[in-house]
């Protein structure tokens, strides 16, 4: 599985942040950084961070 982030709609809510914390972070000037491919163990908490995006940035791709 694959996780890929549209930066131009991305507003840096950071929802996804609260829901995956393995997978999403901001850095240091509070851009979003993320895992591409966060393994399965974490596509649970992945899933739930695309459905909490306000602006649906979030695509998940299945391999």
């Amino acid at each position: 599985m694959r996780v890929r982030v549209d930066d131009a709609l991305c507003q840096i809510h950071a929802q996804c942040v609260f829901a995956a914390p393995e997978a999403f972070s901001l850095d240091a000037d509070d851009e979003l950084v993320y895992d591409a491919e966060p393994g399965d163990a974490y596509w649970p908490a992945v899933e739930e961070a695309a459905r909490a995006c306000p602006v649906q940035a979030i695509t998940l791709e299945e391999d």
